[in-house]
Formats: structure tokens, C-alpha cells, sequence
């Protein structure tokens, strides 16, 4: 699940039972067994995002997408993990066009020419895997198809860049090199961030930024990278519901994320099928 920039957002939400404070301004470093952890919830959010490669189609319903993924999550030894964090009301985000996230599955009706970004978050044994990607309904126009296209390689680029000795400018730096490259807009307000036995850990991971800035990466942090990416502008605002971003021009929005471990030999990412 995205995390707001902290100054615009601590006044809005509370912070739910089930999650432990967070150190403010200390970055967990993991044990190796607790990366275990965290790739066991891992692979079961890459269950659900690949089960949804599969099945989305026209004529589905988004509270449809929420009811599988809660049986998945739970028939796989794990507990949805954001199903009342902070108050959100079901077990995935499902944020449909313009809609960039934490859109509430409910009646809506999918249909062709649909870009829908889902967003799945589990836990197990007290451990957190987030992650998410977008899907195109139909057959996509070559320009849609690029757009996607872009926001998986920006994604990719700020892998890449999630090595010891390198520091969270050079990811936010990478996934917006590859964005504004494409003639797109990296949304600002919205960030990824650490994970591990909570759901949002320090530090923030912004998708823009200066390279070798920010805090220095080490081996056996865990970060959720994730790039929020318009078609239009960057701008965005929240509807009445409380949760639901939308893109202020009304433009597509597409959404991919992996949560990330840095390695002696490289990125691991810990949301892969098993």
C-alpha cells in the first residue's frame, strides 16, 4: 500500500492495532531469516498479481478481484494485509484509469479498454510483502501499451539501482529518468517506503529525486518500490471516500511495485512466484 509524504499526510490517518511503531528515522536492517519471512508474503501477493494476469475481463466486478484475492491470501497460510490497516474497508486496492490508488473494490463493472492497477499487501508469521502492477482490459493502443511499458521499466531501473553503498536518491533518480524520458509524469505526493514487520518503514521512497542523495543503502534493508506514474500531469487528489487517488486531469494513471531486498550479490526481489 502507498505511502503519502509524511508532512502532508500525519494529521490524516491513525495508525491501526495491528501495527508496531516504526523507529522514525531508523532504517531496519534485516536478518536473513526475516527476509524469508518477508519472500513467504511475498510470493503470496505474486500469486494473486499472476491469478489476475489471467482472469481480469470485461464484465467483472472489482469487489469481485477483492473476494479472490482474499481467498487466495488466506488458503496460502497468509492474512490480507490491508483489510483495516488505517480503516481501508477490503483486502486489495483496485484503482481503475484515472484512478491512481487505494481505489475500494465495489460495483464497478470492468470493461474493455480498462487500465486497472491493482494493489495487494499480505502478512506472514507477523511479516509484510506489498506489491502491485497494472492490467490492460481489451487489446491496448500502441500508446497506452508504451505507457505501461515505461512504468515496468521505471520500476525495473529503480531496482537496479537498490545496491549497497547507493543511496535512495539513486532509485527515486532512476524511475524518474525513465518516466519523464517517456514524456509521463511521476506523481509526487505519493511514495514507496521500508517494510518488513509493518507495513510502512523508513525511510520514504519518492519517485523523484537526485542521485547520491538520501539515506545510504545497506545489505538487508527491505524497501517497496513502487512508481506511480500519469499519463498527464502529476497532480492528484482524494475523493470523498477517503482513499481513492485520482489524477487531477483526469488522465491514465498505472502503478507497479515489488518489494526489494539489498543483497551481497545484488537486488532480491522478494515478490516473485515461488
Amino acid at each position: 500500500m502507498v505511502q503519502r509524504i509524511r508532512k502532508k499526510s500525519a494529521a490524516r490517518y491513525s495508525r491501526s492495532s495491528h501495527e508496531k511503531p516504526a523507529i522514525s528515522g531508523v532504517i531496519p536492517i534485516k536478518r536473513q531469516a526475516e527476509i524469508e519471512a518477508i519472500r513467504k508474503a511475498g510470493r503470496v501477493v505474486a500469486g494473486v498479481l499472476a491469478m489476475f494476469e489471467e482472469i481480469i475481463r470485461a464484465g467483472m466486478r472489482t469487489k469481485e478481484l477483492d473476494k479472490m484475492a482474499e481467498e487466495f491470501i488466506y488458503d496460502n497460510g497468509a492474512k490480507p494485509a490491508f483489510k483495516g490497516y488505517r480503516g481501508f474497508p477490503a483486502n486489495i486496492c483496485v484503482s481503475v484509469n484515472s484512478e491512481v490508488v487505494h481505489g475500494i473494490p465495489g460495483e464497478y463493472e470492468i470493461r474493455d479498454g480498462d487500465l486497472v492497477s491493482v494493489d495487494v499487501g499480505a502478512i506472514v508469521d507477523d511479516f509484510y510483502g506489498d506489491g502491485a502492477a497494472t492490467y490492460y482490459v481489451g487489446e491496448p493502443a500502441q500508446e497506452v501499451k508504451r505507457f505501461i511499458e515505461t512504468t515496468r521499466r521505471a520500476l525495473d531501473e529503480g531496482i537496479s539501482r537498490m545496491v549497497s553503498g547507493n543511496r535512495v536518491g539513486d532509485i527515486s533518480n532512476a524511475v524518474q529518468r525513465v518516466v519523464e524520458g517517456g514524456g509521463y509524469s511521476v506523481v509526487r505526493d505519493l511514495v514507496g517506503h521500508g517494510i518488513g514487520r509493518n507495513m510502512h518503514e523508513e525511510p520514504q521512497i519518492p519517485n523523484y529525486g537526485v542521485a547520491g542523495t538520501g539515506p545510504l543503502i545497506q545489505d538487508g534493508m527491505v524497501f517497496a518500490i513502487e512508481p506511480m506514474v500519469n499519463m498527464g500531469r502529476h497532480g492528484i487528489r482524494t475523493l470523498d471516500d477517503g482513499w481513492t487517488v485520482v489524477a487531477t486531469d483526469g488522465g491514465l494513471s498505472c502503478h507497479f511495485e515489488h518489494t526489494v531486498a539489498a543483497a551481497p550479490d545484488g537486488p532480491q526481489i522478494l515478490t516473485l512466484p515461488g
